[in-house]
């Protein structure tokens, strides 16, 4: 076995390892260590333990094991997650496994290749149960139970209809054909009324009609109407995970990772940070530009400076509540551009409400602390009204900035999600400054200032 970092005994010295054992030490593993523990598998456990594994971790094992596994396993996976598997690798290796596949498969992975992994065509299954429109239900039942037998078909929940030029007529249930007369035809039993897809259909628009309509596969139509293939709702689970866990990583301020966080080389990781960092260490040093603007002031009344974190935490928080509700909503399909109008509405009167409530909760902390404590002078209740009125307003602008944003981003052509709560916090933190200091002078002009 090839020496690794120090993980001692990993792996049993036996003939053979438990799929459990090898499953709690897999991340640890280096690739060489990966394959010589998932070929010390039994059989039935090895090929269990080898369909529980993402892409990712095929393409890395089918090029660590032996040339004879190599092919052997390639084999073992359907046409889709083979494509899956294939894409992972380098241009210059993805012909090597692509040659170890019979013709049929060849072709059929071939053909998936072509499309973007993230399209309805890069995720389909092109074995599906077809029938003809002319066969009767008997010869259909028959026919379907030879494509299972030789594994030609994904699912058995649905079976489609399709003319000579291989354009989908109908859909039938296996239901709908076992509960049916054998002498009638197929077409007497199809719905002619169903949902397809376009193969070039992003995966999350897909992912939200599987959500909608609660179905268990759609097929898959080019533009002249002929049958690709099928996408089946265990596909879109995967789909709807990497999709969420997008949207989380821009939500923080960072850009997405295209692999898992232990898998991500340091340098990547590095890379994907430190862009939206310094973007937003940039934002922030304008804060520092608004205080130097308002120098005079914080220099007659100190007491404001005390509640400069205050007034632009509160604005920054308001603004990732409404940014982080207003993406999800986009996510699933809530919201269009069209019904900004109905948001900026909402959110405004959210904002006023949630300034008030935040208002008075500061006003009355900063009268009981001047009787408690005596902490910030006769004009105490002027400086209480001067945050009071600055939190309406700053929670209200950060409202209404946090919603708008995402709404800005798409109707430019960008991803919603890019609007990460740090970014609104950082905008909102400047004008939040200006709008603090401006009611400043306004209330205490000719008193404190």
């Amino acid at each position: 076995m090839a020496q690794v970092r120090p993980v001692p005994s990993t792996l049993p010295d036996s003939e053979s390892i438990r799929a459990d054992d090898l499953r709690a030490v897999w991340p640890i593993l280096s690739a060489e260590d990966r394959a010589e523990g998932f070929l010390l598998l039994p059989r039935d456990d090895a090929e269990e333990f080898f369909l529980e594994l993402d892409s990712h971790d095929h393409a890395a094992l089918l090029m660590a094991v032996p040339p004879n596994a190599r092919r052997l396993w390639l084999r073992y996976l359907a046409p889709d997650d083979a494509a899956d598997a294939i894409q992972q690798l380098e241009p210059e290796e993805r012909g090597e496994l692509l040659c170890l596949l019979d013709d049929l498969a060849r072709n059929e992975v071939s053909g998936l290749l072509a499309y973007a992994d993230d399209a309805a065509g890069g995720l389909m299954s092109p074995r599906f149960a077809r029938v003809r429109p002319d066969a009767t239900v008997d010869e259909a039942i028959a026919y379907l139970r030879r494509q299972a037998r030789n594994q030609q078909i994904e699912t058995v929940y649905y079976a489609y209809v399709l003319d000579g030029m291989q354009r989908l007529l109908g859909v039938v249930s296996f239901r709908e054909l076992f509960v049916a007369s054998p002498e009638k035809h197929v077409s007497e039993v199809m719905k002619t009324e169903f949902i397809s897809l376009p193969e070039d259909m992003d995966q999350e628009a897909v992912a939200r009609i599987f959500a909608q309509r609660d179905l268990m596969a759609l097929p898959v139509l080019d533009a002249e109407g002929r049958m690709k293939g099928i996408v089946t709702a265990d596909d879109i689970v995967d789909v709807v995970e990497e999709e969420a866990t997008e949207d989380i990583q821009k939500l923080g301020g960072m850009e997405a990772l295209d692999m898992p966080y232990l898998r991500t080389p340091f340098g990547e990781m590095v890379r994907k940070r430190a862009g939206w960092l310094a973007a937003l260490f940039l934002g922030e040093m304008l804060t520092a530009t608004a205080m130097g603007h308002f120098e005079d002031e914080i220099a007659k009344a100190v007491v404001l400076a005390l509640f400069v974190p205050l007034i632009i935490s509160s604005g920054g928080n308001s603004g990732s509540q409404a940014t982080t509700l207003v993406i999800r909503a986009m996510a699933l399909g809530e919201l269009r551009i069209r019904d900004w109008w109905r948001v900026i509405r909402r959110e405004l009167a959210s904002g006023l409400s949630l300034g008030v409530i935040l208002a008075s909760i500061g006003f009355a902390r900063i009268v009981i602390w001047e009787h408690a404590f005596h902490s910030y002078g006769e004009h105490y209740l002027l400086v209480a009204g001067t945050v009071a009125l600055s939190l309406i307003g700053v929670v209200t602008w950060g409202t209404l900035a946090g919603s708008m944003l995402p709404f800005l981003l798409k109707r430019i052509g960008f991803d919603p999600a890019s609007a990460s709560a740090p970014f609104v916090a950082t905008l909102v933190d400047v004008s939040g400054l200006v709008i603090y200091f401006t009611v400043a002078q306004v209330i205490l002009s000719g008193t404190m200032l």
